[in-house]
């Protein structure tokens, strides 16, 4: 049995890039695994997963083979007819074969394939050692990393992510003879930079963590991360509050620390006057600290700080993180009351000087087109026009604030601070000012995948708006995105429209709305002749369904169900979500396969039959039973269909047609369509074409069929 021995590998660095490091990491684990299963090396993967600090890189596996299985060997040499002449004597085909095999010709044996019998040389040889193929399974493992600006350092040609000070070979016990950018593998890991500047022995490869640890560094980045949040939570409650913690912060804190240590800080509440988003900001972007909120969800003056580093006096790194953040701070609020001074009606003057797109004018140009549209829109879903006008006149005024300026990610946010507590805005009646001044926030949701739609309704028909004006812009200007490159986001605009409406329950005829916005750009992109606009108009309604594919997928949804209603090409997408529901409903019924199928048979035959295909059936045609009692069962169908699809009440209308399985059955056991009569064929295409209409009135349930 192959002996297994625990693997280490540990790449000691100058720090590395934060946002890198745990790609660098995976990478490299990535690597040495496949590495080991390309020269059939077997190991015993565990638990492993990749390690990390700021200046290392590690994989550590629990048991590796010592050596590989042996290694057989099969090359193919020439045919029969080749390789030996007439007397059965070696051609010099087959000797220069067996001279590179480095075997006699007698040596070889044969084997036969489809074109004939040929020579074949076999062989089997020990496997190599695992610590002779280490060097070179590490060697490919680094040249695989994603490195996008290599860095060189000293007088040599090597380049990675950072300069290597350090590399650790262990299998087992033993040290493997090998090395990496010059340096030689040994076992001497590095402790902390600070807490344990010296080097860490390892004696065998599974004492790795352990021995860090105690040398106060915690390699495993799970271990580190759980330790940021307990300390940070602790902190946090220590100062009466929960802390903030931000995926995305939390994880490049766990990247710029070995040994995590939670600071307690507080800043003067003059600050909190300033919007808590922007603080919030300044604290996670700029600084990785921690807010701190209260029980209703808003930030109190006091924020954790994460030191890389057990101080014997906390309070002076505690006044480190107070000091460094308070300038930030003070900026913010300068910013925001300058700003307050200023006014949104002179911020949305502003917006003539600022091009939006050159072919679509400026900003100003887009927000009088959004705000026409969120007029049409609100009207249309029992929202009031003229607060939607007005909310959407206002809806980039911020983008001339100092603070948006500073902190771009707070668009919106800042605007609902401004009109809440703008004079221009006094004449409002108190609600309508707050809807106005939360509208627009909300017109920017979802901003990110996962995220709310907005929350009211003028918020809605603003977001819709926006993101309507910007793909018909986006569309007309020819920046429809390509491959990777999608500059004004179209894609991302287009889910977060389709979401709006879908999600608002907004019946809006989206290819009308779509003329109106591609009607009111500037005159130099405007689809003009009928033809044009009808394939703009076309290519922005597929482009939207292209998105929602996504989607429904991520709910859940068969890619034939949302075929299947993509086909009927429904202009309102929360029709469109009705009859994903209903589709969905129907094909659970234990009929829906056969009527599938069946409306499939009937659409191919309907596909091959000759001459136009009268809309109506002649009773008097009717021969058989069978075709009688579908015709009947039709007409009832018919009937209870029509109500139910004229409230969109597609579950029913579907429900319905599920009971005509057993006359379509019945029909194409016992009926044959292509009947010598001419008129009798007719009429029975006919009653095909009027099944069938009604079979596809809510979704192309012939997609159903497998």
């Amino acid at each position: 049995m192959t002996r297994l021995a625990p693997l280490l590998i540990e790449l000691g660095t100058e720090e590395l890039p934060v946002k890198a490091l745990p790609g660098l990491a995976q990478a490299l684990f990535d690597g040495v695994l496949d590495g080991l299963s390309k020269r059939g090396v077997a190991f015993e993967r565990g638990d492993a997963k990749p390690l990390y600090t700021p200046r290392r890189l590690a994989v550590l596996l629990p048991g590796v083979a010592t050596e590989q299985p042996e290694q057989r060997s099969e090359v193919l040499g020439p045919y029969l007819n080749i390789a030996l002449d007439a007397d059965g004597q070696p051609t010099r085909a087959l000797q220069g074969f067996a001279a590179k095999a480095g075997v006699e010709w007698t040596a070889l044996e044969r084997t036969s394939d489809a074109k004939g019998e040929r020579f074949v040389h076999r062989a089997v040889k020990p496997g190599a050692t695992t610590a002779a193929l280490l060097p070179e399974i590490l060697r490919e493992a680094l040249a695989a990393m994603p490195i996008p600006k290599p860095m060189r350092w000293g007088a040599h040609a090597h380049a990675f992510a950072r300069p290597v000070h350090w590399l650790v070979l262990l299998l087992g016990d033993a040290v493997v003879d090998g090395g990496a950018f010059g340096v030689q593998a040994d076992r001497m890991s590095r402790g902390h930079r600070f807490m344990h500047d010296k080097t860490v022995w390892i004696a065998r490869a599974d004492d790795y963590l352990d021995a860090l640890r105690a040398a106060k560094v915690l390699a495993d980045p799970d271990e580190r991360r759980a330790r940021i949040v307990r300390e940070v939570t602790q902190a946090a409650a220590a100062a009466g509050g929960a802390a903030r913690i931000d995926d995305d912060n939390l994880e490049q804190v766990n990247c710029l620390v070995e040994w995590p240590q939670a600071v307690g800080c507080a800043f003067e509440t003059e600050f909190l006057a300033v919007p808590q988003e922007a603080l919030v900001a300044t604290m996670e972007a700029n600084q990785k600290f921690f807010p701190v909120l209260g029980g209703d969800g808003r930030l109190r003056e006091h924020f954790v700080g994460v030191a890389n580093i057990e101080s014997k006096d906390p309070a002076e790194v505690r006044k480190g993180y107070e000091r460094v953040i308070r300038p930030r701070f003070a900026d913010a609020k300068f910013f925001f009351v300058e700003d307050m001074k200023q006014g949104l009606a002179s911020m949305n003057a502003g917006l003539q000087t600022v091009t939006y797109q050159q072919k679509l004018g400026s900003v100003a140009d887009k927000v009088a087109r959004v705000a026409a549209l969120a007029e049409a829109i609100a009207a249309q879903v029992g929202v009031d026009p003229a607060l939607a006008r007005r909310a959407a006149e206002l809806s980039k005024a911020d983008l001339q604030s100092r603070l948006v300026n500073e902190f771009p990610e707070l668009q919106g946010i800042a605007g609902r601070y401004y009109a809440s507590q703008d004079p221009s805005l006094d004449g409002l009646p108190r609600e309508d000012r707050l809807t106005l001044a939360d509208a627009l926030d909300e017109a920017y949701r979802p901003r990110f995948a996962g995220d709310d739609i907005a929350l009211s309704g003028v918020g809605k028909v603003l977001a819709i708006a926006e993101r309507l004006d910007t793909l018909a812009g986006g569309f007309a200007a020819g920046l429809k995105p390509t491959g990777n490159k999608d500059p004004f986001a179209l894609r991302r605009n287009a889910l977060g429209l389709a979401r709006t409406v879908i999600e608002s329950g907004f019946d809006l005829d989206l290819p009308r709305l779509a003329e109106q916005a591609f009607a009111a750009l500037p005159e130099p992109v405007q689809p003009h002749a009928d033809r044009n606009t009808e394939t703009a108009l076309l290519d922005l309604y597929d482009f939207v369904l292209d998105r929602l594919r996504g989607y429904y997928a991520d709910k859940g949804v068969p890619a034939q169900h949302f075929a299947a209603v993509a086909a009927k090409r429904p202009p309102s997408l929360y029709d469109f979500d009705r009859r994903i529901d209903a589709v969905g409903t129907f094909a659970a019924l234990p009929e829906a396969a056969a009527l599938a199928a069946a409306d499939k048979r009937i659409r191919n035959i309907l596909r091959k039959a000759d001459g136009d295909i009268r809309d109506h059936v002649d009773r008097a045609l009717l021969r058989e039973p069978a075709e009688l009692a579908l015709a009947e069962a039709m007409e009832a169908v018919y009937a209870e269909t029509g109500p139910a699809l004229a409230q969109g009440d597609y579950v029913d209308a579907l429900a319905h047609l599920a009971r005509l399985r057993p006359q379509v059955d019945a029909f194409f056991d016992a009926v044959m369509v292509n009947a010598d009569d001419a008129a009798v064929r007719g009429n029975r295409l006919a009653l095909l074409r009027r099944l069938a209409d009604r079979l596809g009135s809510v979704a192309a349930i012939e997609q159903l069929s497998a």
